[in-house]
């Protein structure tokens, strides 16, 4: 990469774009606990200097590394859950295919590896974009099943918190397999949410 892009204020999307790739390949080859600014700075072909003109820290960088993962994996879903009109059945497919894409990149399936998993459950709590998605999710849920008013914020701040912890729960303890984990937010993760068909 020309190292003059680093300069151009137009080209900042695609500066940050490069870093968060950067972002990934530190990641996985280090660990995210391990990674330091210095690493990304050297995977994204900068300096440590340029790398603090677009992130004040690890911690900001981690936040727009989840925000850009977050949204790349619920615009996978969101096609997904379009085959889905049952709102409990949309529940459980939704965290199920969170669950399963983030299995399919190793670069974020490493945020839930032992050692590295309070990283994730930290930024999951500290990122507006993940929160943001997942009450989207909470009001359209809402607003489909049983009636429920989708503008109650507390009811879609929780359901949003419930299931963002139902997934990260997985991540970090896998169950034995696709049944078991299947089984776990049918009969538990969505009982009581939704009344079954």
């Amino acid at each position: 990469m020309n190292g003059g892009i680093w300069l151009r204020e137009e080209q900042a999307d695609q500066a940050i774009l490069r870093i968060m790739e950067a972002a990934s390949q530190a990641f996985l080859e280090l660990g995210v606990s391990r990674t330091k600014m210095g690493d990304i700075a050297r995977f994204a072909g900068c300096s440590r200097g340029t790398l603090y003109n677009y992130f004040k820290g690890r911690r900001e960088l981690h936040l727009a590394y989840v925000s850009h993962a977050a949204t790349r994996v619920s615009t996978h879903i969101t096609v997904e859950l379009e085959k889905f009109d049952d709102p409990r059945e949309k529940f459980i497919q939704a965290i199920l295919c969170s669950v399963s894409e983030v299995r399919a990149d190793p670069a974020l399936s490493v945020w839930f590896e032992p050692g590295e998993s309070g990283f994730a459950a930290d930024l999951s709590r500290g990122s507006e974009m993940v929160s943001r998605i997942a009450e989207e999710f909470a009001a359209q849920l809402l607003a489909q099943s049983n009636g429920k008013n989708a503008t109650d914020k507390k009811s879609k701040r929780l359901l949003a918190r419930w299931f963002v912890r139902i997934i990260i729960s997985l991540l970090i303890m896998p169950g034995e397999n696709a049944q078991e984990e299947r089984a776990l937010v049918e009969d538990y993760a969505a009982a009581g949410l939704f009344e079954r068909k």
